[in-house]
């Protein structure tokens, strides 16, 4: 398939450049879209309620 080793080099690099390019493709395409927030239950579990006293 390769005529010697440049040709396997070169193809090695082109694979990785495309795998790269693929890959700064998703992650601009992820700052892109809104932040979905999933964490909001667990903040909301981590605040304290509100106490006896401070209804009074």
């Amino acid at each position: 398939m390769f005529g010697n080793d440049a040709d396997l080099l070169l193809s090695i690099h082109r694979s990785h450049a495309a795998e790269l390019q693929a890959d700064a493709e998703a992650a601009r395409l992820a700052r892109s879209l809104p932040r979905r927030h999933g964490r909001s239950w667990l903040s909301r579990r981590n605040r304290p309620g509100r106490t006896d006293a401070a209804r009074r």
